[in-house]
């Protein structure tokens, strides 16, 4: 199958942009590097053969033994104009800031807050990022592989129990 205008013009214009290239189930992936995202990202937005104009999701998996880089980062985009889609990938250690693509698409704000909030994918210059699905005091991230399986009780405080008590009768003195 030949690679799409949009995918070859991305890699002419943004150099070393490609790190790989895929086809699967009718959609093309590309893996770029941490430091040409926003660039690429940029790019395909605006670029006439490509024209990413939505920004459908943001999301991430987690891959522990890699420790050099332990997240893949995904953006999956989708353009209106030409009916095409792109999964573009990133590939992320813990320790690494991410560029927050909120100034290319907007919609993008709290796709990274619940990436942030559920594997700590840290985002620089995002507009707002604080949790978005979990309790402000919640500790570690649910999504990593790595998270305790008995729940919040292992990280919080020896009895589960009591932490949902302290919870809802913090939910009470809310409504009150």
């Amino acid at each position: 199958m030949a690679i799409p205008a949009f995918i070859t013009s991305l890699q002419s214009a943004v150099s070393d942009s490609v790190a790989s290239i895929s086809y699967y189930v009718g959609d093309w992936s590309v893996v770029v590097p941490l430091e040409k995202i926003t660039a690429a990202l940029m790019h395909l937005r605006d670029a006439p053969d490509a024209a990413f104009d939505f920004c459908s999701d943001v999301t991430a998996t987690d891959w522990p033994p890699r420790k050099e880089a332990r997240f893949d980062l995904l953006y999956c985009l989708y353009s209106t104009r030409h009916r095409h889609r792109i999964r573009v990938k990133v590939r992320v250690s813990e320790t690494q800031a991410v560029p927050s693509v909120t100034p290319i698409w907007p919609a993008a704000n709290w796709l990274e807050r619940e990436v942030y909030d559920m594997f700590g994918v840290n985002f620089t210059g995002h507009p707002d990022r604080r949790r978005i699905l979990m309790p402000d005091d919640w500790q570690g991230f649910p999504q990593r592989k790595d998270y305790p399986l008995e729940g919040p009780g292992e990280l919080l405080m020896e009895n589960p129990i009591d932490w949902l008590k302290l919870r809802q009768s913090r939910e009470e003195a809310d409504i009150e």
